[in-house]
């Protein structure tokens, strides 16, 4: 089981003004993605979240763990995620740790888009999925100690 490691930038113990926690140890693989979105999704329940708060949660969270199964993991399969999901009255504060890859250039790629073009075909494949991350949560915080990528962010829900 994976332990939270120094490097974590939101306190262990809950505070009063957060009002439930779920933790996950997660496989770092395309489906232990999956299952942990049903096992986030299903904790927060839906009385307290509309279907748009509960969609943006699950797109946040779907683009961020699959990007370190993707990227940080790509080539493993030992690898595992750890999740943290704390529900306060300011929202949803989201701790991701993995002992993967580092992000390129050290820091996040949530980046603005670029002006489209008209020639369609000239647009990427993909790259949208960090500026969704980038609009739909806040107070991103990325941190690399020594093998551990430390990524923090907000989703203002509920």
């Amino acid at each position: 089981m994976m332990r939270w490691t120094p490097c974590a930038l939101m306190p262990d113990a809950a505070t009063d003004a957060e009002l439930s926690v779920i933790s996950l140890d997660v496989p770092g693989t395309f489906e232990g993605v999956r299952w942990a979105l049903a096992q986030t999704l299903q904790h927060l329940g839906e009385e307290r979240y509309s279907v748009e708060e509960r969609g943006t949660v699950e797109l946040v969270l779907a683009e961020v763990l699959n990007n370190v199964v993707e990227h940080a993991y790509s080539g493993r399969d030992d690898g595992k995620i750890a999740l943290e999901v704390r529900q306060t009255e300011a929202g949803l504060n989201v701790r991701v740790v993995d002992h993967g890859r580092p992000m390129p250039e050290g820091g996040l790629p949530i980046k603005p888009l670029s002006q489209p073009s008209d020639d369609l075909l000239s647009l990427p494949e993909g790259g949208f999925g960090w500026f969704l991350v980038g609009q739909l949560a806040h107070d991103h915080q990325y941190r690399r100690v020594d093998d551990c990528n430390c990524l923090t962010f907000r989703v203002t829900v509920g």
